[in-house]
């Protein structure tokens, strides 16, 4: 009896089993259905996937691992014409990913140029073919057709980069120049901790393959000649603007119009970050949409007043074709920035689709712009501008979608456009607000305000009065539309002033883990992009990031890669060892640990004597160091002679291979991370690395 009945439950939980399976499965298959059309917004995240992997490899991918890519690229491909309905989705993300990687890869190496491997002294002859300004406010230099004293034409770095100073700062540079000055060159310093943002990295795709500053004066060797039409008439063009707006306006105005930035101060600068406007500083989405959408109405209602014209012709795809020449030509004469690029790709895209007649505004347009920046600048991903417009954009285009999809009036007409103010501005904030403070450590808390009193006036006011200045320059009659533009411009500078000045405008956050970002930014994508009641479920990986972010533990100890700057975490803060010098290297630190305290507050915290860390500084010191205890780290700005002692000692000598160095203190001893463990041995760190490659 007893065998009959555990025969029988056996029987019903098999039944029960397969029922669950088969209604799993299902569900599973509906739910999957139910993205069928709506799957080609995924494919950029399936790019950015792959990309992700190859600049998160700690060692650089050799020629194996990129056979095996393609080899997994061509497989999958091969693979979706036998697959089923519902795995053919799966192989194509398989493929994307395997690209993504490819693409990456790719573009690093096709970049590979000679970076400095020494630190440099002496004459440096170049042409000027960017300006900008340093974080200390000083006129900044790049060149190519580089030329250094003793060195080998095939070990000269395709640019650098050089901050003029003292007598140098006297020089006004002009685009094309050749020019000769005496300057300290070093290679792109590594990540200032472990983990933090790698200026090696960036500049390896930026070109540049040293950096450095000048004190002595600039000599012109050669005056400009042909070539750099466009710069020439950018660095003109923002020139004239200066001339007629001086002050910070028109170096605000110059910005918007040229993408000139070196006339613009720190303190209008930070003012505006505090504020959260920095945003109108940079020539993006807002500055082309606003450019491109007065240039297609003016075209649009031109035409349509003409009865001949207007009822024959398509004026709206005129008006279209008008607008993406206007884009393009303000691209152009922006200089062509990765941010820039990206904003005319996406308007591109939307006016593209006006001319096919399809709708302009649309999930699909977004992922075909991410795209296409991925494929050509892949390392653009890494980058808070490239975040922060897709993440605007997306969440925008999906929360006015759920909006028009629900077909509801919301209010008279009258009061829609500032419904849509309001709504924009708002979901705008919130998608950017997690990677701003990721990135640059700071909340605007009144920034909402800010933007709700000063956007409205770029669109009405700065934008189509910059165009009409523009068309009118070569006539000499712009004058009158660049006192209405800059009367726009000081009304969002003295609004910028009066919100950073409020008490806590700035709220400062610590920088989280390396895995918070990504969570946070699937998380969302899937609320997004997915389709059904599952998209809820990417509010919990939100929620866990958030999580893992209120938990991060900052390092007790920060050691500079050149053992000149030590900061260690206390009850007040953290202590920095030294109250000037390295004044970047300090900076960072405070405001990865979300602390707005400048070096020498900083300073004030440091107690020599109950401090874990010894610091020496000079060769006296160092060698006056005969004896420490076997726990006591002591930390050198210069190389000793001859050392051999039982305590922990770094100096730059061994900083110069393991790069900065964090210090975990445990129950069971101190824990040491070095910036090359994380950053890894890759093209833009690694000279064996280069040299392997035969650069």
């Amino acid at each position: 009896m007893a065998q009959i009945i555990t025969r029988r439950m056996a029987q019903i939980m098999v039944q029960t089993l397969r029922q669950a399976a088969d209604w799993t499965t299902t569900g599973t298959l509906d739910l999957w259905t139910a993205q069928r059309g709506h799957l080609f917004p995924w494919v950029p995240v399936a790019l950015a996937c792959g990309i992700a992997l190859y600049f998160g490899r700690p060692v650089e991918p050799n020629t194996p691992i990129y056979i095996g890519l393609l080899g997994v690229i061509a497989a999958a491909l091969l693979l979706r014409r036998w697959a089923g309905y519902h795995a053919e989705p799966l192989l194509w993300a398989i493929a994307l990913v395997a690209a993504g990687a490819s693409i990456a890869g790719w573009r690093a190496n096709s970049l590979a140029d000679p970076v400095l491997g020494w630190r440099y002294y002496g004459p440096v002859e170049g042409r000027i073919v960017g300006l900008d300004r340093s974080a200390s406010d000083a006129v900044r230099l790049t060149l190519d057709r580089v030329v250094l004293r003793n060195t080998a034409p095939e070990r000269l770095p395709g640019r650098v980069r050089v901050a003029l100073h003292g007598l140098a700062a006297d020089y006004a540079p002009e685009p094309g120049q050749i020019v000769a000055l005496t300057a300290h060159l070093a290679p792109p310093s590594g990540p200032v901790e472990p983990g933090g943002f790698d200026f090696q990295r960036h500049a390896w795709f930026q070109g540049i393959g040293a950096v450095g500053y000048s004190r002595t004066p600039v000599m012109l060797m050669v005056s400009p000649e042909g070539g750099q039409v466009l710069f020439k008439t950018r660095m003109a063009l923002s020139a004239r603007v200066q001339a007629l707006l001086p002050g910070e306006t028109g170096a605000f105005a110059a910005a918007i119009m040229t993408g000139d930035r070196s006339g613009m101060g720190q303190e209008t600068l930070t003012a505006l970050r505090v504020s959260n406007l920095a945003h109108l500083l940079a020539i993006s989405g807002l500055h082309m949409g606003l450019l491109a959408g007065f240039v297609f109405g003016v075209i649009r209602l031109g035409l349509a007043a003409l009865p001949g014209i207007g009822l024959r012709w398509p004026i709206k795809k005129i008006a279209a074709l008008g607008a993406m020449a206007a884009a393009a030509g303000y691209l152009a004469l922006s200089g062509g920035n990765v941010a820039t690029e990206r904003a005319f790709i996406m308007v591109s895209v939307m006016l593209l689709a006006v001319l096919a007649d399809r709708r302009a505004l649309s999930l699909r347009g977004v992922a075909l712009a991410a795209c296409i920046i991925l494929v050509l600048r892949p390392e653009a991903l890494l980058g808070p501008g490239f975040q922060m417009s897709f993440a605007a954009t997306t969440a925008l285009v999906g929360v006015f979608a759920a909006l028009r999809d629900r077909e509801r009036r919301w209010g008279p007409n009258w009061l829609r456009p500032v419904f849509a103010l309001l709504v924009s501005s708002s979901v705008a904030g919130f998608a950017t607000a997690p990677i701003a403070a990721a990135h640059f450590n700071q909340i605007a808390h009144y920034g909402l305000i800010a933007n709700l009193v000063s956007v409205p006036l770029m669109g009405t006011f700065v934008m189509p009065m910059a165009v009409v200045a523009a068309l009118l320059m070569p006539f000499g009659l712009d004058g009158l539309a660049l006192w209405v533009m800059g009367w726009g411009l000081d009304w969002i500078l003295g609004v910028a002033h009066f919100v950073s000045n409020l008490e806590g405008a700035r709220g400062t956050v610590p920088r989280p883990d390396p895995v918070v970002l990504p969570m946070i930014s699937l998380g969302i994508l899937f609320v997004i992009l997915w389709r059904g009641r599952g998209r809820w479920a990417g509010v919990l990986p939100v929620a866990v990031a958030f999580l893992f972010w209120s938990q991060t533990e900052r390092p007790e100890i920060l050691i500079a890669d050149t053992g000149g700057l030590v900061g260690i975490l206390t009850e007040e803060g953290r202590a920095l060892s030294s109250p000037r010098g390295g004044g970047f290297i300090a900076r960072n630190w405070l405001e990865n640990d979300g602390d707005a305290s400048e070096q020498e507050q900083a300073h004030s915290l440091w107690r020599e004597n109950d401090m874990p860390v010894l610091t020496l500084r000079g060769k006296r010191a160092a060698a006056q160091l005969t004896e420490c205890e076997p726990d006591q780290i002591v930390v050198l700005n210069t190389i000793p002679d001859d050392i051999d002692l039982p305590c922990r000692v770094f100096h730059p000598g061994t900083l110069r291979e393991t790069g900065a160095l964090a210090l975990h203190i445990h129950d069971d001893g101190v824990g040491v991370v070095s910036a090359r463990q994380i950053s890894g041995s890759r093209l833009w760190n690694d000279g064996s690395v280069r040299r392997a490659l035969g650069h």
